[in-house]
């Protein structure tokens, strides 16, 4: 059907008193044969379906609201509205209603809600006390009229007459004129009365009277009545501020008067109801619902005009854009987005995705990408809010946006990178704009939001965009600072590293980065486990576990029980040729017999591979570490683990074969034989992944330099973790000493201490500091253990020096 007057939306009131859409479809008013009367109904203008079939009830109290709404309840707790698109539709369809109930269209309800407790004294009410008989509207009668309205509120069949007393004799604009005669006499009293009138007539709940008093008429008066609450020494100012500190402002100059109209309108209303009014007690909180809907109706309206208006939104879009821009201005515009998308906000799905797609095709993403580079901080903060309502909107459409970039663009300006970039370099100490734009990226690279049915494709070819293009600068951080140089910080060296990579903000960031990286490993099972072994990722994570600062060891851990619970092979020999368990089984015995969060989740993880029964893992372990491992006794794991290996053996030997081969030169061997394996490919990637490292602490040194130097340099003269328990900064081998054959030189000639592994031995990196188990919170209560603990010696013999 083309006739636009008949074109509607239909809302339902949820149990939260929040207005849900139904639908977009066309009305009528006809004789229904199932119902066997007249019904409303409401065909979907997209596929013909029925979205409603209401009959009308004669007894039903009908209301029309705002020139283009009709209101009505079928049941208790089952309210119904119809949005017309145009008046002239609205007022058929009403006196449609009104001629089945009997009815003057002329009204703006038809019938007198009944409650049910009051239902049977209702009826021997005369028909002549229709209305309620409102006493004169003068100053000495203020007190009188105040009782009155404070008195029907618990009725509300008295709030419904009252409301009708007051509409039908023009009593409210009489009362508002009474308060400026008031107010200019400075009668104090008077004015209190009048706060509670108009406080009370809010709480009539009657859209009638609202559309009345929010009038731009009337508005400024109802606010200066509310501004005498009784319980204030001094009346507040807020029509001072709602006309001189308030400013409206045009970003673009709007043509037109209805919508400006709109604006100034929902502001003020929704200043009444957040602002001046006090928070509505148990016995109230129905009383406002319907300035709640008042509100919202308005809202949906401005969002309506405002995106029907592509000449408006294109001459926005430019400006932003533009770098001839001012600052101010473009701030602004900006601004303006900001609340335009958290407008959008109140509408309901079908309506939000029309929204979001009128912004989309107007280029949003190409103007973010732009907005989301500048060095404004509160441009950058509302252009972030800004792409997170696109991203809970449709991460298939950013994503389709950013695979389209490389053609016309470099890897720097790709708006995936802007977004890594911008949570790298957030300024704020406690990281709150960094944590928010992780959360979108870990939305943007969930396989589980990706569109599988129709667009099989879509995993596959953006986490291969993603791992080629975007990767390296996520990682960039966590590399620039596990490389030899920027770690290297031995006993007696003056060197001073210019990352600092124990300055808490950094640290906070590596842990972010960190968590990325497990989300990664658990659902990006091939794309990440190739990037691992390039970059030798993981050993370079383990490096981290010497910081003092207890989170990222957290975040370390779990990265590496992650990788470990997927029980792949590949990764498990990535995990033993490179020694890799040493820097977790130094921070054991360094944690001595301290029972901590620390102690727990590196042993949880030892008994998960008990558990699993993970043989490679446990022949590796026994065969290397059992020796350091087997004084610890508080638990059974590592027993356990010698007894799974001894059982194996002993099934081995009974075939006449042994799996587990001990000699160095057989384990050697098998090494070879894996690392044979892509030995073409390592090789492919290893100038890339040097250029790519280079590029990495270049970057990350040039933005992390200026604020971390002065930290840094007071930490230049700390104590470093001795064999006593202070600290010390250490790293492990590069991959290429892991890979090398040539085994590194003895640690130490003590031969109190147990024997360390011969093959990719690591130095030592210590930590004491506390560790949740995988996916739980940390305790901040654990803050001051640890910090006391790390002051305490190491009680159990640690490998490697």
């Amino acid at each position: 059907m083309s006739d636009t007057r008949r074109r509607v939306k239909v809302y339902t009131l949820n149990e939260d008193r929040q207005w849900e859409d139904r639908g977009t479809g066309h009305v009528s008013c006809s004789y229904v044969d199932t119902l066997k009367d007249t019904s409303l109904t409401v065909t979907a203008e997209t596929d013909g379906s029925l979205l409603l079939e209401s009959k009308i009830n004669p007894n039903t109290a009908y209301q029309k609201q705002q020139d283009t709404l009709i209101v009505w309840s079928e049941a208790e707790t089952y309210d119904l509205a119809l949005s017309f698109q145009e008046k002239a539709g609205c007022d058929e369809i009403w006196e449609k209603i009104c001629q089945v109930q009997g009815k003057d269209p002329s009204v703006e309800i038809t019938q007198d809600p009944i409650d049910e407790s009051e239902e049977e004294r209702f009826e021997e009410i005369p028909e002549t006390s229709h209305l309620v008989e409102l006493p004169p509207c003068e100053m000495s009668r203020l007190e009188e009229i105040a009782e009155l309205v404070t008195s029907v509120l618990s009725s509300p069949i008295r709030r419904e007459k009252l409301a009708l007393a007051l509409m039908s004799t023009g009593y409210m604009k009489k009362l508002l004129q009474l308060f400026r005669v008031c107010e200019d006499s400075d009668h104090r009293e008077e004015l209190h009365h009048l706060y509670e009138i108009v406080r009370g007539v809010l709480f009539l709940n009657k859209a009638t009277l609202f559309e009345l008093m929010f009038s731009d008429d009337c508005i400024m008066d109802v606010v200066g009545c509310l501004e005498y609450d009784p319980a204030l020494v001094q009346p507040k100012r807020h029509r001072e501020f709602l006309t001189k500190t308030a400013k409206f402002k045009e970003v673009i100059p709007i043509t037109d008067s209805d919508l400006r109209q709109k604006i100034h309108q929902t502001y003020r209303v929704q200043y009444i109801q957040d602002i001046i009014l006090p928070t509505p007690s148990v016995f109230e909180e129905n009383f406002l619902s319907t300035l709640t809907s008042f509100i919202f109706f308005n809202k949906v309206e401005i969002v309506s005009m405002l995106q029907e208006d592509e000449k408006f939104l294109t001459e926005v879009f430019a400006q932003l854009t533009d770098e001839a821009t001012e600052e101010n201005k473009r701030r602004e515009l900006v601004n303006f987005f900001k609340e335009f998308c958290a407008f959008s906000q109140t509408l309901q799905p079908q309506n939000r995705d029309a929204f979001f797609k009128t912004l989309a095709n107007l280029g949003i993403l190409p103007a973010l990408e732009i907005v989301m580079g500048m060095d404004d901080v509160q441009v950058k903060a509302a252009a972030t809010d800004i792409f997170s309502y696109l991203v809970e909107f449709s991460p298939s459409m950013v994503r389709e946006f950013v695979m389209q970039e490389p053609q016309q663009a470099d890897d720097d300006v790709l708006l995936i990178n802007v977004v890594i970039k911008q949570m790298i370099c957030d300024s704020d100490p406690e990281l709150g704009g960094a944590v928010q734009l992780m959360g979108l990226l870990r939305t943007l690279i969930d396989p589980e939001n990706m569109l599988a049915p129709a667009n099989k494709t879509e995993k596959g070819e953006f986490l291969s965009f993603f791992y080629k293009n975007c990767m390296h600068v996520l990682t960039a951080p966590l590399l620039a600072i596990t490389t030899e140089e920027s770690a290297d910080l031995t006993e007696g060296s003056t060197k001073v590293n210019p990352v600092c990579p124990d300055n808490f903000q950094t640290a906070q960031l590596l842990a972010l980065i960190l968590e990325l990286l497990t989300f990664c490993v658990e659902h990006h099972t091939y794309h990440i486990k190739i990037y691992i072994m390039n970059k030798d990722l993981l050993r370079r994570v383990l490096t981290l576990m010497n910081s003092k600062h207890t989170f990222l060891a957290l975040c370390v851990l779990r990265f590496m029980r992650r990788i470990i619970g997927l029980k792949d092979e590949y990764y498990n020999r990535y995990i033993m040729r490179g020694n890799l368990f040493e820097p977790v089984i130094n921070a054991l015995l360094d944690n001595g017999s301290r029972y901590n969060l620390l102690n727990s989740a590196i042993i949880e993880l030892f008994e998960f591979i008990r558990v699993e029964d993970i043989k490679s893992l446990i022949a590796h372990i026994v065969d290397n570490f059992y020796k350091a491992l087997e004084s610890i006794e508080y638990v059974q794991t590592f027993k356990g683990l010698k007894g799974r290996y001894d059982q194996e053996k002993d099934r081995q030997q009974s075939r006449g074969f042994s799996r587990y081969r001990r000699d160095g030169r057989s384990f050697e061997e098998d090494k070879d034989m894996w690392l044979n394996e892509d030995e073409e490919e390592e090789e492919e990637e290893e100038e890339d992944t040097e250029a790519d490292l280079d590029k990495c602490k270049t970057d990350y040194g040039k933005y992390m330099e200026n604020e971390k130097v002065k930290e840094c340099q007071d930490k230049e003269n700390q104590p470093k973790r001795t064999s006593t328990g202070s600290f010390k900064f250490t790293i492990s081998h590069s991959s290429g000493a892991a890979n090398s054959s040539k085994p590194p030189p003895s640690a130490s000639s003590n031969s109190s201490k147990p024997a360390t592994p011969t093959s990719s031995q690591t130095p030592r990196t210590g930590l004491v500091g506390l560790v949740d188990y995988p996916d739980d919170d940390e305790d901040e209560d654990e803050k001051e253990e640890s910090d006391e603990e790390e002051q305490s010696p190491r009680k159990r013999p640690r490998l490697g020096l």
